[in-house]
């Protein structure tokens, strides 16, 4: 990673960029802290199909959208089940800069409750 200025400016991104884990790192922050936190997240066996886009550059401000793609319950254990998303992070311009399709596991409510 470069993080001289003029010595970036003539590498492949034409300037300064973040590494591609910091954007992973900054992403899952955001995922934990505006997703998970609000819900009863036990676990999480993965990632898949993690595709950096675009570069991220300093002063960016970053977001994520989070679609819901599959909730399936659990056979053998009722209390909890597994979530599927796809989750895409977007610079101030809206282009999307980051996607990965995390899984998690999640605590389920009785039936009936």
């Amino acid at each position: 990673m470069l993080t001289d200025k003029a010595a970036a400016e003539a590498g492949p991104f034409g300037g300064l960029v973040a590494s591609a884990w910091q954007t992973v790192a900054l992403t899952m922050r955001l995922y934990v802290e505006h997703y998970l936190s609000h819900c009863a997240s036990l676990a999480s066996p993965g990632v898949d199909e993690m595709r950096w886009l675009e570069p991220v550059r300093p002063g960016d401000r970053l977001s994520v959208r989070l679609t819901v793609l599959e909730a399936i319950p659990s056979r053998s254990k009722p209390d909890r089940g597994m979530v599927r998303a796809f989750s895409e992070t977007l610079n101030q311009d809206g282009e999307v800069v980051m996607t990965m399709r995390p899984m998690s596991l999640i605590g389920r409510r009785p039936a009936g409750a």
